[in-house]
């Protein structure tokens, strides 16, 4: 009986053996990248202290440090906090619409003939056009410019996440939805048990993709026909010349979207937890 029983401690430290050595190689990597952030921002700052004018002017550019110390001026305002939150909803408002459209169309029209022909062709003639370009548009159809900008933000995550849904849907293998037939299971079924969990992977990344264009076009949204927001905020900087102001918007925007597409991408491997892990996809 106690023959039986020894294995178990080496089975355990077998499984944990893997994990402690992935730790230390995390923290190289971590390590990596700040030295990497670290590096740029020291390089920004010798080259536009020493004004350095070689093909690009860095002399006309802040320094790192003038953009710090506004940073550090604004981040005890009302108004950037404000101008946070107001794009913050935008985004929330508009990711989500197209989130739930986009799922939905994009499994309509791999599933269903007739879905296909009958919004495929529309999908098609519009996804070319860029969501910024619909500014015009969005002012004509809506009667404020609050509405409009979440209508463009909608409209830039839309597509992204339909057209990777669509193919990740297609992309399922018939074998597993006849496993799914023949012990019964009907349309619903196998859209529920097999397609969307089979497509999901492809899902996630269409999400990942839409959130980050979804930033790029409310913010120039509201560089366009805003009145409050981050982009309203680094353009007003950039026309009475607060040049630190508009570095400390871009800075803004940078960390909004990558803390955003790391939320999007945080949950996509909850969900797909059940997928086996790739080697180096950690941190």
């Amino acid at each position: 009986m106690s023959a039986t029983l020894r294995p178990a401690p080496a089975t355990a430290g077998a499984t944990t053996a893997p994990a402690a050595r992935r730790r230390p190689a995390l923290w190289r990597r971590r390590a990596v990248r700040a030295a990497s952030l670290l590096a740029f921002v020291g390089l920004w700052q010798l080259l536009t202290a020493a004004k350095v004018r070689f093909w690009v002017r860095f002399d006309h550019l802040p320094t790192a440090v003038q953009v710090w110390q506004a940073f550090g001026r604004q981040l005890g305002t009302d108004q950037y906090w404000q101008d946070l939150a107001d794009s913050l909803r935008r985004i929330g408002s508009g990711f989500l619409l197209a989130a739930l459209l986009g799922v939905a169309a994009g499994v309509a029209t791999a599933r269903s003939r007739w879905a296909g022909d009958l919004l495929g062709p529309v999908l098609e003639v519009i996804r070319p056009v860029p969501a910024i370009a619909l500014v015009p548009v969005a002012i004509m159809l809506f009667p404020d410019n609050e509405q409009g900008i979440v209508f463009i933000t909608f409209a830039a995550a839309f597509f992204p996440v339909t057209v990777s849904t669509r193919h990740a849907v297609r992309a399922v293998p018939p074998l597993w939805e006849e496993a799914v037939r023949t012990m019964g299971g009907g349309r619903w079924r196998v859209l529920w048990s097999v397609v969307l969990p089979g497509a999901l992977p492809g899902v996630v990344g269409g999400l990942s993709v839409g959130i980050g264009v979804s930033w790029i076009c409310v913010i120039s949204a509201e560089m366009v026909s805003g009145q409050f927001g981050v982009g309203y905020r680094t353009w007003q900087s950039y026309t009475v010349l607060d040049y630190p102001g508009v570095f400390v918007g871009m800075a803004t925007i940078g960390l909004l979207g990558w803390l955003t597409s790391a939320a999007v991408e945080l949950a996509g491997r909850r969900v797909t937890r059940w997928l086996p892990a790739r080697p180096g996809s950690a941190g």
